[in-house]
Formats: C-alpha cells, sequence, structure tokens
C-alpha cells in the first residue's frame, strides 16, 4: 500500500502533503490529549501490522488497520498514521519522507470518512458488528482506489498497476472487515470508554477526540 518515492508527479505530491497537513491539524486540534496512550498503541499498532508482508502472486501485501483506527480514534487517525508512517520510511525506507504526505491521507482519509459514515450504527449493539465490519472493509477499499488514483493521476502508464492494486487487496479488506469486527466487539464489552460509548444506548463517539 505504501506508495515509494519517485514514482508520483509534483502536483499529486504537493496536493496529497496539503490535504494530510489539513488533516493532521484537525486531528490534532480535536485530540483529547488525556487518551494520548490510546493514540500511541493504536499507532503502534498500525505501524507494526503494516510492516508484516503476505507474499500474494507476483507482489505482496499486509495488513493496514486503518479502519480500526478509524472506528476507535475518528480525526486523530491522521497524526497517528503520519507518525507510524514517518517511523517507517525512516527505520525501513518503507515509502519515503517525500511521498508522506499522499501515504498519510491514502490511509488516514478513508478511516474518518468511515467514521462519520458508520458511527450511528456503532452506537446500537445489534448493528455494531457488521458496521465493525463494513469500517474494516471499507477503509481499505477506499485506501486502495486513492492508491490507484494517485498512481493514475501521476502518469496513464500506471493504469494496470492501480488495477492490481485494487484487485490484490481483495483479500485483505475481507481479512480487515472481520479483525475490526472482533476488535471493536471485543472492546465494546471489556472497555466501551475507549470506544466512547456511554449509558445503555451506547451514545458513540471515538474515544480519542474531544467533541
Amino acid at each position: 500500500m505504501h506508495i515509494s518515492e519517485g514514482v508520483l508527479s509534483a502536483p499529486v505530491l504537493i496536493s496529497g502533503g496539503a490535504l494530510a497537513a489539513v488533516g493532521t491539524t484537525i486531528g490534532l486540534k480535536k485530540l483529547d490529549y488525556d487518551r494520548i496512550m490510546t493514540v500511541s498503541i493504536l499507532s503502534a499498532t498500525f505501524f507494526v501490522a503494516s510492516l508484516i508482508h503476505v507474499p500474494l502472486g507476483p507482489g505482496s501485501v499486509h495488513l493496514i488497520l486503518n479502519g480500526l483506527l478509524g472506528m476507535v480514534l475518528g480525526w486523530a487517525s491522521f497524526p497517528a498514521i503520519l507518525t507510524a508512517l514517518l517511523l517507517q520510511a525512516i527505520f525501513f525506507q518503507f515509502g519515503g519522507l517525500v511521498v508522506l504526505g499522499v501515504n498519510t491521507f491514502n490511509m488516514a482519509a478513508p478511516a474518518v470518512l468511515c467514521y462519520y459514515l458508520l458511527r450511528p450504527w456503532l452506537s446500537q449493539p445489534k448493528s455494531r458488528p457488521w458496521a465493525a465490519f463494513a469500517g474494516g472493509f471499507l477503509s481499505v477499499f477506499l485506501a486502495t482506489l486513492l492508491v490507484a488514483l494517485s498512481l493514475a493521476l501521476s502518469d496513464t502508464g500506471f493504469m494496470a498497476t492501480a488495477k492490481i492494486v485494487v484487485a490484490a487487496h481483495l483479500p485483505v479488506m475481507i481479512i480487515e472487515g472481520f479483525i475490526t469486527m472482533f476488535a471493536v466487539s471485543f472492546l465494546a464489552r471489556v472497555q466501551p470508554q475507549i470506544l466512547g460509548l456511554t449509558g445503555l444506548a451506547g451514545q458513540y463517539r471515538p474515544a480519542a477526540t474531544k467533541q
């Protein structure tokens, strides 16, 4: 899912960097610093999960978990993912510093979007499992579309690669849907405050952000 340096055009790099900066600024403003430990743990989880590559055909795929971050962190997904990607670029040369903004936006924006789309159903026990599954599935799906769009806008010669990226991540979308579903269901039972669930109705907001 990481786009390497030297691939994207300057307009795409600049646009992605600007959008990531806006998202990170909003995320930091909304971040509840009493919950910084939750953000740190999920940032570390994202960092580790995306280091484990599974061979698939001529390439490889890896877990992303941006859907889980979105369900728990909301806008705080931006600084959490930015930090993890920055450390991966510095220590393991995954992605790169020049494409850091594009990679951050491609993974964090779907997480925030899915949070806003699905939060009405996350607060209800009956609909929570499938809403969490949809969050995990759609976050990866939208991230692959953004990666494909970034490649296609940089050079039409990348269209074939863009299609392969989407197709190769179909198994990851399903796996992450189940991981997010089980993780959210488990947290709702043992630590509902992490999900921002309060009361019997389970009024929901991301625990790591302020209203």
